[in-house]
């Protein structure tokens, strides 16, 4: 081989043996491999917010998958499948037959499956519904699922003590809850399911939904499936700040794992201490604050902002990113501090670069401080 040959040779070796270097460090063999499916169905940001809970896990490596991935086998390398809120039975023909199986097969021969929401629809056994029958609970009063949302309340059982420890003592703990299914036991179906939590808020202020429907169903449910295990949340941890931490202690339990402790700034169930739940005027009021972001003043700004993190809006997380980017400095900070108190991870990127190009030194300071709170979160 020539010299010049031989040096040309050496070099690409490196290269390769740098990109696969890189390749190890991105996906580190030994952490917990968790992934989250991204397919049509799936609400954006419930995918953002559940890849947000498992960073929380130092343990723990994510990332999102497709239905090309799974139908490449994807699932050999995972651990543990989430599914995310959204629509399940859109998420359900998203994936289609071979893909349902493969998911079936994957937790039959000992993989975890965490179904949050419409994920947990999709896992249920609901007659005349499409979904996986993954975990024995059948959904009722699907006509009005449509029922509302809101920081709702609700209690562990004893079984849910031992997997939530945190809360164990709280005689009420609080977390998000959106149209998530009203189930019960389907008991035409063989698996049985533990629960771990009771669902103690009456949802139903929209849809024309009957009242007491909600109230004393199951909000946490957990089984066996083969030699896998299977969790299915009605409400939305990973969208409530001081609670997100409640998903990897899920993926943890469908796959036997010991509980891990996470940062005294990661769980603060006393965030939220009171059911705020969204009536029909609230909602004609929210919806007015996007116009406000568009075309309203500072000061008409901020005061929306002020509301909408008084209600946990669900609808605001997509609207203030790009307010940490407006022609205020008053508004650039209030966006951050939002982002910062209600710990939207998916948006630490974005403070970062409105941070870095800040030019107004008092409002650069302002929003390290907003910064540096979402940054603690992460282990």
């Amino acid at each position: 081989m020539k010299p010049q040959h031989l040096v040309s040779f050496l070099a690409l070796l490196l290269f390769v043996q740098c990109t696969q270097q890189q390749t190890s460090v991105q996906i580190p063999a030994d952490k917990i491999q968790v992934a989250v499916f991204d397919g049509h169905g799936g609400a954006q940001t419930c995918i953002w917010e559940a890849v947000a809970a498992v960073k929380l896990d130092a343990e723990m490596n994510v990332r999102t998958i497709t239905t090309a991935d799974i139908a490449n086998n994807v699932l050999d390398s995972i651990d543990a499948i989430i599914i995310p809120g959204g629509g399940g039975s859109r998420q359900y023909l998203n994936l289609g037959a071979e893909n349902q199986q493969r998911i079936k097969d994957f937790v039959a021969r000992g993989g975890g499956a965490i179904g949050i929401c419409a994920g947990a629809y999709l896992f249920s056994s609901t007659p005349d519904y499409a979904c996986l029958q993954l975990n024995g609970a059948q959904a009722i009063d699907i006509e009005h699922d449509n029922r509302g949302h809101g920081i709702a309340k609700f209690t562990l059982t004893e079984e849910g003590k031992k997997l939530f420890p945190e809360i164990a003592n709280r005689d009420t703990s609080f977390v998000m809850y959106y149209e998530g299914p009203v189930f019960v036991k389907n008991e035409n179906d063989t698996l049985s399911y533990e629960t771990l939590a009771i669902m103690q808020s009456d949802v139903h202020e929209e849809g024309n939904a009957p009242a007491d429907m909600t109230n004393n169903k199951p909000f946490f449910i957990a089984n066996s499936y083969g030699t896998g295990r299977v969790f299915s949340s009605i409400a939305h941890p990973e969208a409530t700040p001081g609670m997100m931490w409640m998903i990897p202690r899920m993926v943890r339990w469908t796959l036997d794992l010991p509980i891990q402790e996470y940062k005294s700034e990661v769980v603060n169930p006393d965030i939220f201490n009171k059911e705020i739940l969204m009536t029909i005027e609230d909602l004609k009021q929210e919806s007015t604050y996007f116009q406000t972001f568009l075309y309203g003043n500072a000061e008409e700004k901020i005061a929306a902002l002020d509301w909408l993190q008084s209600k946990h809006s669900w609808d605001a997380k997509r609207w203030i990113q790009g307010l940490l980017f407006d022609g205020d400095s008053s508004v650039r900070v209030r966006a951050a501090r939002y982002i910062a108190d209600t710990h939207y991870l998916h948006y630490l990127p974005d403070v970062r670069a409105a941070y870095t190009s800040e030019k107004d030194a008092t409002t650069k300071t302002q929003l390290k401080e907003q910064l540096d709170k979402l940054e603690v979160l992460l282990p």
